[in-house]
């Protein structure tokens, strides 16, 4: 369906001179170079809801060489990592503009690389789009803009459902990781997915292990930092691709029988993640660690769930397994080292807070709480109040209540001892030159001495920190 504008298009295009003035711009350079060019896809999407981002998609019939030629004369700069799948981008002003010739992109069974052809008309580009709504375009280069529209997109965009533009099965066998998109935009639009997709999706659940694990990293992350992040980690485990590129979510279903009782970790993990998304104020915005973190603080339960004779269930150390499990399961999706330790940090972390009964907090502990937190301290409180989800208001009010007396003693003692720098009284100078010795171990663990003092008691000062280290290091010769 090709049509002049019409009100979607007159909204797409109105949309289009408030936020981006510079694409008839681009779109007049193409045209005297003899090119088409048509604003493609998710930002076509985005201008019909009013809410076009500075990131522009355009698709031309202009092989990737001449794009990129085109580009730099406009913009005076271009970045071609993209050019081997047809695609090179720009920025001007606070803009980035990508531009892909017009193309089929599909999987063998078993590559995990997708093989690129050239097309020779936008329709034909549009049909191999992952969804109807995204399978929409706004020629720019016609003289009167042309809304572009063979799929009924706009039709589905009003339905607010996901539909492929041709069947699910074909859309998915060329690229499997379609599906996780169908979770993303739901999350990301609160759209629902069409029936047929859905069962698709599960399916053909077991191709998306071809996909690379940095294509499965990027998309969930987009999925995880979306406002509704539930219905696309509903919707993947659901269809069981959750199952393949993240099975520790899947199985907090724990088997819950009529004598052993416990709450179901899997429905209490997704409420966790959205009251600490409630709580990202705290930490300047959507954070990526602290969502990681309250979906996955649970996910040693499964390895550490025991029944208890009489009723009940017991996780002994599920948040130390929880650690480690983390580690090894953002390290496959292949997370940076940075997300990795702070997340598992995190998950290990979660469970402290409870360690200390109902709140009778020694100024040793605090110390250690901070100590151990370092840097991630605020993430800490974000979601160990997050943890909470017990349905009994006044448990949840005295753990609140107990929560707020700790963070309250944290900021006492920050402003008496400064506790985010806690360090040894003493530095590893002045322990060689006391003890007359060299660089070895023995200074590591004289530090590490003096340190503990510092969390047991506070500030020491160098007369009784160096009294202190003389008995320690007495003690240690006799022996």
């Amino acid at each position: 369906m090709t049509s002049a504008l019409g009100a979607a298009g007159e909204l797409a295009i109105r949309s289009l001179i408030e936020r981006a003035p510079l694409a008839s711009s681009l779109a007049d350079a193409f045209k005297s170079a003899g090119y088409k060019l048509a604003l493609v896809g998710g930002p076509v999407r985005d201008a019909i809801l009013g809410r076009l981002g500075n990131d522009l998609d355009f698709t031309t019939n202009a092989r990737p060489e001449v794009s990129k030629k085109i580009l730099f004369a406009w913009a005076g700069n271009v970045w071609d990592t993209g050019i081997a799948f047809g695609t090179v981008a720009a920025k001007r002003a606070d803009t980035t503009f990508e531009v892909t010739t017009y193309r089929t992109e599909s999987y063998e069974v078993d590559s995990r690389k997708p093989e690129v052809e050239y097309g020779d008309n936008i329709e034909g580009d549009l049909s191999r789009r992952d969804f109807t709504v995204n399978a929409m375009a706004l020629e720019l280069t016609q003289g009167t803009p042309i809304f572009i529209d063979p799929f009924n997109g706009l039709s589905d965009l009003g339905k607010r459902i996901l539909r492929t533009p041709n069947s699910a099965e074909d859309s998915f066998s060329d690229d499997p990781l379609r599906m996780m998109r169908a979770a993303r935009f739901a999350s990301q639009l609160n759209f629902d997915v069409a029936p047929e997709v859905l069962q698709a999706m599960t399916e053909m659940s077991g191709r998306i292990s071809i996909i690379s694990a940095e294509r499965v990293r990027d998309e969930f992350i987009k999925l995880l930092m979306s406002s509704n992040p539930r219905l696309g980690i509903t919707m993947l485990v659901d269809t069981g691709i959750a199952a393949i590129v993240l099975p520790e979510i899947p199985k907090l279903q724990l088997e819950i029988d009529e004598h052993h009782h416990h709450k179901d970790v899997y429905e209490h993990s997704l409420t966790v993640l959205e009251q600490a998304i409630a709580l990202e104020d705290r930490l300047n915005g959507p954070n990526l660690v602290i969502r990681l973190a309250a979906l996955l603080h649970d996910i040693g339960k499964p390895k550490t769930r025991s029944l208890i004779a009489g009723g009940g269930v017991s996780f002994h150390h599920h948040e130390v397994v929880g650690g480690r499990l983390t580690k090894e399961r953002l390290k496959t999706l292949r997370f940076s080292s940075d997300v990795i330790d702070d997340v598992s940090t995190l998950v290990s972390l979660h469970l402290r807070f409870h360690g200390y009964g109902d709140g009778e907090w020694t100024d040793s502990a605090v110390r250690r709480y901070v100590r151990d937190a370092g840097e991630l301290l605020e993430h800490l409180h974000v979601l160990t109040r997050a943890d909470c989800t017990t349905r009994n208001k006044r448990k949840a009010d005295s753990l609140a209540a107990i929560y707020q007396s700790l963070e309250d003693r944290i900021g006492v003692l920050m402003e008496e001892e400064e506790l985010s720098k806690i360090r040894p009284d003493l530095d590893g100078a002045e322990v060689m030159r006391l003890l007359n010795v060299k660089p070895s171990s023995i200074v590591g663990d004289a530090l590490d001495f003096l340190l503990e003092l510092r969390l047991e008691n506070g500030p020491l000062g160098q007369e009784r920190a160096e009294e202190e280290l003389m008995k320690w290091w007495n003690a240690k010769e006799k022996n």
